[in-house]
């Protein structure tokens, strides 16, 4: 019910014409944008979400493990995913958080999961976009899959700067220390929910601080996968 009042909010908003291609649609993408999304598929490492044979546990997260225990994502972060996270993200479209919600709970399994967890903003950068876009996604996708929202467990105690503005190789340093979980969640089952995942260094800073806190499993739900550089699939 609630997936379905999302929909009519954004086709109100949008007119009953698609986001992407402005033509006529029932819902926020037409039938043949939504089937242009470039859904995550084929065999994938369990841990990072990335391309691996026979959907092992790959070569990189065997020899650097992280802190995180699993990953999941809906879409392959390239056109025209990166519009719907682009729209969302900077330009306050949030008319689009049901739809990208419904998107990850169709890949979500809840059995592993206590709390689900959205990445929080700085105070800065909270102040400055006027709300977080992980949690607006987070609202609705405890709704689709009847988890249950925790956004006090983390908190970010400094701000940084924004992880896309850094070279890959910075930004694991860029976010050291910048997480505390404010009290103990012995045993927890965690979820933590993000927009993109590219080197998962931010995913990584907080599983590593929830499990210092005492969870017990903590696994990624985001949006978006961005890939290496390669062909397109």
């Amino acid at each position: 019910m609630l997936a379905n009042l999302g929909r009519r909010i954004g086709k109100l908003l949008f007119s009953g014409s698609c986001f992407l291609c402005r033509g006529e649609a029932p819902d926020i993408l037409c039938a043949d944008c939504d089937a242009d999304l470039p859904r995550l598929q084929g065999a994938l490492c369990p841990r990072c979400a990335l391309a691996s044979p026979g959907g092992a546990v790959c070569g990189r997260c065997l020899t650097q493990a992280p802190q995180y225990d699993a990953t999941l994502a809906a879409l392959t972060y390239r056109f025209p995913a990166d519009v719907l996270v682009h729209a969302l993200k900077f330009r306050g479209q949030l008319a689009l958080a049901p739809y990208l919600a419904e998107l990850l709970a169709g890949c979500i399994s809840t059995k592993n999961t206590d709390y689900v967890l959205p990445v929080p903003l700085s105070r800065e950068r909270l102040r400055e976009r006027g709300y977080n876009q992980s949690l607006e996604i987070a609202r609705h996708v405890v709704r689709a899959t009847g988890t249950r929202l925790a956004a006090e467990l983390c908190e970010r105690r400094r701000d940084t700067p924004a992880q896309m503005e850094l070279p890959l190789t910075e930004r694991a340093k860029n976010v050291r220390g910048a997480f505390h979980c404010p009290r103990l969640i012995a045993g927890a089952r965690v979820a933590v929910l993000d927009d993109v995942m590219t080197t998962g260094a931010t995913l990584d800073e907080i599983a590593a601080t929830l499990k210092r806190a005492g969870a017990a499993r903590v696994e990624n739900w985001v949006i978006a996968r961005t890939l290496p550089p390669g062909p397109a699939p």
